[in-house]
Order: structure tokens, then C-alpha cells, then sequence
């Protein structure tokens, strides 16, 4: 068995090579379109060249980054300029628009996604050194000036978002249910601002301004119930705190890794579970801690949820108080990665302590491949 560990090139390694062939060749061709063709190759060299070939003859014996966009199906920078202002906005109504545009025109939503996660790689880049400029991107303009209204925390967010949305996007129902219910999920995980743009002037524009003013003013009530409901609850946490003597905390914690898992959690709120360490268990008040890389999983609907959970489990009402840590915490996720990575290591062992394998390596100089190493199931 002859085996080749091929490794996937780089967009810019791809677009260089791409490059030397047109000018070799003296094929007219528009730097952005290179780049496309290059990141529609996914790494393969030869699908770059297969691609390269499409579009040269498709362009007419040149290569212009919007006939290269329309051969692809791929999304123009005007569409995810629209939906990061929308997501800056939090205009859901702006976003799901853009969306029907996309469909209208038949892109290719998947990319979509992939086009907005490398404009939040540009603006995190823009935010770590303000100085630095890509010659390549013509866009770059416009995203320093998003790199203004985004603030770094929410940029790191919406490139997770969008790489777990890319991820995801073959488990759901449709490409377009999933990509709406992904930039949805950077709203629903984004503090909401209340702000809202103002409505549009002119009798065209009369019905749209007050759809929006009803919008924002149903936001607004939203948000002042959620901030009413936080309020309450650190108003009954205080009260609680005076009136109930807590119990000194127990030498030892309740087994958290058996107990979330009896809890009836789904989505978000087992997300949060699993990524929560438990410090201390009071008849009252439960204290964790959350790490901070992962601290917009405690929204107060999610907290809600699990706090609901774990009292109708217990049979008794309990208060969650959440605490961020800096540190790696001993989640329930955190142990379970342990025990994988702990079986990976042994198995990787074993397999170099094989006699077997030893007289191969001595005989033919053969070599472990570490990453087709897997633990017997």
C-alpha cells in the first residue's frame, strides 16, 4: 500500500500559482476574481485549474471578477456588506432581505456564510493592528469601517458563529433555513443596542418606517422585560441571601457530571452545562464558573432554563450565580475531551511499543502516520 498525506494549499498559494499561469499565458485578469477562483478551489490545485480553465473560457477569453462571480455562484461583497450592517444594526428584517436577494438570485448560500466569516477575520485583524492593510482586498475601506462600529468581542463571535454555521449547514433542512437560523443565532447571542434605523422619508417609504418604529418599539418592551426579570432575580437573590441562613457550602460538591446529564436540557442551555464547573452547592445558591472565552453562552434566557431544570430536578428551588474564570475550568466538556485525548494517547502507545510495528520500522524504515492513530471503539 503506497499512501500520499496530500496537504490542502493555501487560498494565497493557490492564487499565486494561478497568477504565474495568466501572466505565462497573457490572459487579461482582474486580481479579485483570481482570489475567488483560488478560494473556491477548498486547497485542491487541480480544482483550481479545472476552475481557472472554466472561467477563461466562460469570460470570453478573460477573467473579470463578476463573471467569475456569476459562473460560481458566489456572493458579492455588497451582500455581506448588507448583512454586517444589518447584524451592527440588529435589523433581523434587513438581514432575512438580504437572504431573499441571495435566493432571488440564485447564489450559493453555503458561501454565504464562509464570505462573512473571512470579513470578521479581516475585521479582527483591523482591530489587533489598526496599520495593517491587505493590497488584495478593495473592500478594505469598508471594512475598517466596520472595524469602527463592531466591537472586538462581537467580531470573534460572528466568525464562531459563521464557522459553526458552515459547519452545520448540511444538518439542516435547506442551505437558506440554514444560513437565516445562523445569522439569526449572531442576533439572538449579540446584547441587543435598541437601536434601530430611522424610518425611511417619501409615501413609499411611509409603510416601511412605521413597520420598523413598531419593531424597534417591540424591542425595546423585550428588552425592558428581560432587564425587569434580571432585576427581579437579583432583587430575590439579595432577599434570599438576608432572610435564609445558607448552610456552610459541602466538603464536596454534588457530582455535577452525573447530574447535568439526569437534567432535561437541550440546545443552548446544555451547551452551558456541559461548559460549567461547579464550585460550591448551598440549600439556595449554587455558584459556578464559566470560562471566559465562553461567557455569551449565559444569556439570561439560557440561565433561566437551567436554572428551571435543576430545581425540578432537586424538587426545590435554587439560584444560579455565575462567575468567569480566566483559567481552564473543570467542566463536564473539559473532563470529557480529557478522557478522549487520554485514550488517543494510549492508543498511540501502544502502537509504538508493538513489537510488530518496532520490527517494521527497523526493517523498512517505516514511519507512524500519528493522525491515523484511533483507540479501539
Amino acid at each position: 500500500c503506497l499512501r500520499f498525506n496530500l496537504s490542502r494549499l493555501l487560498p494565497d498559494q493557490i492564487g499565486g500559482q494561478l497568477k504565474k499561469i495568466l501572466q505565462a499565458e497573457s490572459v487579461e485578469a482582474e486580481s479579485p476574481a483570481i482570489m475567488r477562483i483560488a478560494r473556491a478551489a477548498d486547497g485542491s490545485m487541480r480544482d483550481g485549474l479545472s476552475l481557472l480553465d472554466q472561467a477563461i473560457a466562460y469570460g470570453g477569453g478573460s477573467l473579470r471578477d463578476a463573471e467569475v462571480a456569476n459562473m460560481l455562484g458566489s456572493i458579492d461583497y455588497a451582500h455581506i456588506e448588507a448583512i454586517i450592517d444589518a447584524l451592527v444594526r440588529s435589523d433581523a428584517g434587513s438581514l432575512l432581505g438580504t437572504v431573499q436577494d441571495l435566493v432571488r438570485q440564485s447564489r450559493r448560500l453555503e458561501t454565504a456564510l464562509e464570505e462573512l466569516a473571512e470579513a470578521m477575520h479581516r475585521i479582527a485583524l483591523i482591530h489587533a493592528a489598526p496599520d495593517f492593510r491587505d493590497p488584495e482586498r478593495a473592500d478594505w475601506d469598508s471594512l475598517v469601517e466596520f472595524a469602527g462600529r463592531i466591537s472586538p468581542e462581537d467580531a470573534q463571535l460572528y466568525y464562531q458563529i459563521a464557522v459553526t454555521g458552515c459547519r452545520d449547514l448540511e444538518l439542516a433542512p435547506d442551505p437558506r433555513t440554514g444560513l437565516e437560523m445562523t445569522l439569526l443565532r449572531m442576533l439572538a447571542f449579540r446584547p441587543g443596542d435598541g437601536n434601530s434605523p430611522a424610518p425611511s422619508s417619501g409615501p413609499a417609504g411611509d409603510k416601511a418606517g412605521s413597520d420598523k418604529e413598531a419593531a424597534r418599539k417591540a424591542r425595546e418592551a423585550l428588552e425592558e422585560m428581560q432587564q425587569g426579570e434580571s432585576t427581579g432575580q437579583l432583587e430575590l437573590q439579595d432577599r434570599v441571601s438576608k432572610s435564609v441562613s445558607e448552610p456552610a457550602a459541602a466538603e464536596s460538591p454534588p457530582d455535577w457530571f452525573n447530574l447535568q446529564e439526569s437534567l432535561e436540557l437541550s440546545g443552548a442551555a446544555r451547551e452551558l452545562a456541559r461548559n460549567l464547573q461547579l464550585e460550591s452547592a448551598g440549600k439556595v445558591r449554587w455558584r459556578f464558573l464559566v470560562p471566559d472565552t465562553l461567557q455569551h453562552l449565559g444569556t439570561p434566557s439560557v440561565v433561566q432554563d437551567l436554572q428551571s431544570a435543576l430545581s425540578e430536578r432537586l424538587g426545590q428551588s435554587v439560584l444560579l450565580d455565575l462567575h468567569t474564570a480566566s483559567e481552564p475550568v473543570e467542566s463536564v466538556a473539559a473532563i470529557a475531551q480529557r478522557q478522549v485525548d487520554d485514550r488517543f494517547s494510549e492508543a498511540e502507545r501502544v502502537i509504538k511499543e508493538d513489537p510488530t510495528v518496532q520490527e517494521i520500522k527497523d526493517k523498512f524504515g517505516a514511519q507512524i502516520v500519528p493522525d491515523t492513530i484511533q483507540p479501539l471503539q
